[in-house]
Parts: C-alpha cells; sequence; structure tokens
C-alpha cells in the first residue's frame, strides 16, 4: 500500500510503498486489548503494603467469654471485622502485576494498531522533522504551520533540539521508534513519523 507524504505545510509532496502485512492489517479488537492491558500490567509498580492480622498491634486475648454476653463470638480484636483489625487478603510490597505477552503478538499488535491509525487518517509521513533551535516557539510555530494541536512525533533517532523544544508543550510528545508504546498510539490525536522511523518500524516488526 501506499501512504502520502507530507511537507511543513501539511501539503502533499510524494507517495511511500510500504508492506501491506504490516500497515494493512484487519482490525483485532481483543489482540489490542491484550496488548494494552499487559503493557499497563507490566508497567505497575507494587508500591502498596497493608497489614495482615499477624501483623497489627492488637493483643490476642479474647475480648470476652464465648458464651452468656449475648454478644457475637469473637477470638482476638485483630479480627478482620473490626475497625484496625487486619485485612483478610493483604497487598504486599512485593505482589507481581506481570502479564506475559509473547513478542509475535506484540509485534501483531502494533501491527494491528498503525493499521487502523492510517485508516482513520491519524498518522501522517513527513521525509524530514526536525527544528533549528532547541526553543520551544520553534517547534510550536511548526507544529502550527502543521495544523497539529495533539501529536507523538516518532523518529528514527533522538534530535536534541527537538526533544528540548517540546518538553514544556503540553500534549506533545518526541520517541524514538523502540520506544514507542501502544497505549500512547492510541491516546494521542495524531500519530506523525518519519520516513526512517516507518523503515525502521518495518524492521522491527517484520
Amino acid at each position: 500500500m501506499e501512504l502520502k507524504l507530507i511537507d511543513n505545510k501539511n501539503q502533499k509532496t510524494d507517495n511511500i510503498t510500504v508492506s501491506d502485512e504490516l500497515f494493512n492489517r484487519d482490525y483485532n479488537e481483543a489482540l489490542v486489548h491484550q496488548v494494552v492491558t499487559s503493557y499497563l500490567s507490566n508497567a505497575r509498580g507494587a508500591t502498596r503494603a497493608q497489614k495482615g492480622r499477624s501483623d497489627v498491634a492488637k493483643s490476642t486475648r479474647k475480648p470476652w467469654r464465648q458464651k452468656g454476653t449475648g454478644r457475637a463470638r469473637v477470638g482476638m480484636a485483630s479480627s478482620p471485622l473490626w475497625r484496625g483489625g487486619g485485612k483478610i487478603f493483604p497487598n504486599s510490597p512485593d505482589e507481581n502485576f506481570r502479564k506475559k505477552l509473547n513478542k509475535k503478538m506484540y509485534r501483531a499488535g502494533i501491527s494491528v494498531i498503525l493499521s487502523q491509525l492510517i485508516r482513520d487518517d491519524r498518522l501522517l509521513v513527513t521525509d524530514t522533522f526536525s527544528v533549528d533551535t532547541h526553543k520551544t516557539k520553534a517547534l510550536s510555530d511548526k507544529l502550527k504551520d502543521l495544523g497539529l494541536n495533539e501529536v507523538m512525533v516518532v523518529t528514527h533517532e533522538m534530535d536534541e533540539n527537538l526533544y528540548l523544544s517540546s518538553r514544556n508543550i503540553p500534549r506533545i510528545a518526541v520517541v524514538e521508534v523502540k520506544n514507542v508504546d501502544p497505549v500512547s498510539l492510541l491516546r494521542f490525536e495524531k500519530i506523525l513519523i518519519t520516513t526512517e522511523g516507518l523503515k525502521r518500524f518495518e524492521e522491527l516488526l517484520s
């Protein structure tokens, strides 16, 4: 299939041929869901810690006798049913949230997402994209000429000026191809990728 190349004014200049197998795949909702949930789970850190009934500072003495008081029977004050008692299934700092996903499935999921972005006209391809200075205004003016408000710029290698000039602009991200993740591809309104970045994608996904 062919994708159109645009210039700095968002005008078509030429076409570029890409692989149908990688950029023209049918949408697979189940696969995309699995790729996204796996990515989010693997990025999750086990930072929560709760106390079980053996960890709370409570006496192990029986609060009152078993029978004759008219109250419900209870063994100790650390019961999970009591306020201040231990949790039944406490979270621990060594909790593992990781979900295994095969490389083949992950690559297929990224291909499906890119294919859908092309169909939705959310993927833009340009020959080169750079700025001459690290000033924020330089990149802001360039994106304004392209008519882009929320975009993730994908390059084959990180340009320092491009990276520095993008840090203070909200809803703008500059990443290398190897650091692209499925959540960002779906979240950003537009994806702007260079031709070299597109070729790098083909190498990584094939």
